[in-house]
């Protein structure tokens, strides 16, 4: 996995800004100001031996909407995705993590607060996110903290970074109902400012992707009032 960084924003001062400080922090960091030369970049990255790690992306862009080029991205490459949006507004950072976004950070910020959500997503990616020793296994589902994937009946299935280690943490405290709060702190690793539907979000994306029927799931339990609980077997639910 790559630390090597993008940024798609046609706010030429503000990628210049955020390229200077984060390359003094030791990233190495490439700029595009459009949609298309973005997504030109991380593909001609992708079979290199130094891919993007993680794409910082405008939600403006003069000839795409960021949403949809994160739905591209997230469809064709193997890429962490950082959402930036002026608006800030609650319905663009919910449509921005069910089209796959890792992370959203709303304008202005703090480029420190910039650079410990990079570092977070990097870590997951480099899957130091949990002892790794071995897979869970709960019927159908298989939990490879090594590997970080997520199999169904043999076949790997797709989730983000995020989604991942929410799924592992869920995973690795089955029968307990967890809170949104405990479960941000075990995922995230930082102090950072998160809303508390962002982890309704990412369950519900977990959900379509390992539960039978995502809308009556058996497996991923909400508990109201209190969080979500890990069934240890369908028949718990």
């Amino acid at each position: 996995m790559s630390g090597k960084i993008l940024i798609i924003d046609d706010d030429a001062r503000l990628a210049d800004m955020v390229r200077a400080y984060l390359t003094q922090a030791g990233f190495v960091v490439d700029a595009r100001g459009t949609a298309a030369a973005g997504i030109e970049a991380v593909a001609e990255r992708r079979a290199s031996e130094t891919p993007y790690g993680v794409v910082i992306l405008d939600i403006m862009l003069p000839d795409m909407d960021g949403l949809e080029v994160c739905r591209r991205l997230r469809a064709t490459a193997d890429v962490s995705i950082l959402m930036l949006s002026a608006r800030g507004e609650d319905a663009d950072r919910i449509v921005g993590l069910e089209l796959g976004a890792d992370d959203y950070l709303p304008k202005p910020f703090n480029p420190r607060e910039l650079q410990a959500r990079l570092k977070a997503i990097l870590r997951r990616r480099h899957g130091q996110s949990g002892d790794g020793a071995s897979a869970l296994r709960f019927g159908r589902l298989e939990i490879d903290a090594g590997s970080r994937a997520v199999r169904i009946d043999g076949r790997e299935v797709s989730l983000t970074s995020y989604q991942f280690d929410l799924l592992l943490a869920l995973a690795q405290h089955a029968g307990k109902v967890m809170s949104r709060e405990r479960l941000m702190d075990l995922v995230k690793g930082e102090e950072l400012e998160a809303f508390d539907r962002s982890i309704d979000v990412h369950v519900s994306r977990i959900r379509a992707v390992i539960e039978d029927d995502p809308a009556h799931p058996r497996r991923i339990i909400t508990v109201r009032g209190s969080g979500y609980l890990f069934a240890k077997s369908q028949d718990q639910a």
